[in-house]
């Protein structure tokens, strides 16, 4: 797992915390997200960790209705953008941000202008392209407080 530049201007939901990780491309967005969920947990860097929960869930259920203040707080992958939930930007969204729905890891780091379309308690996700294929899928969002 790899952490991107956090360095950014704009929005930045009032008591929120940003969060962002950097992992393998794999077909299954689920299992990439629940790995990285586990990931998270098992390292024992979130909010609430002194709770002891058991699972990634627990965690979440132990620190509503704040959250974990990490990727913990998503628990799906979904069509459109919902609490619990990480979902795509659009084609329109991805060009407008980085004039490509095929962005480059070095386009993400370079081009903070996403982070003004991400709500508390969301993510989003971008499929990141190098030599034209996918490559790696970067998580972003907001805590919930």
């Amino acid at each position: 797992m790899k952490e991107l530049n956090t360095n950014r201007g704009g929005y930045e939901p009032v008591g929120a915390e940003p969060y962002h990780y950097l992992v393998d491309y794999e077909d299954n967005l689920q299992s990439s997200l629940d790995k990285l969920r586990q990931q998270v947990f098992d390292s024992g860097e979130f909010f609430g960790v002194e709770l002891n929960p058991k699972i990634p869930d627990e965690a979440l259920r132990f620190t509503e209705p704040e959250g974990t203040q990490t990727i913990l707080d998503i628990q799906k992958i979904a069509n459109h953008p919902d609490y619990y939930s990480a979902a795509p930007f659009t084609k329109k969204e991805l060009i407008d941000f980085f004039g490509t729905d095929q962005p480059t890891e070095e386009m993400i780091e370079t081009n903070d202008r996403f982070w003004d379309f991400l709500e508390r308690g969301m993510a989003r996700y971008i499929i990141v392209y190098k030599d034209d294929k996918p490559d790696k899928i970067f998580f972003a969002g907001y805590s919930f407080d």
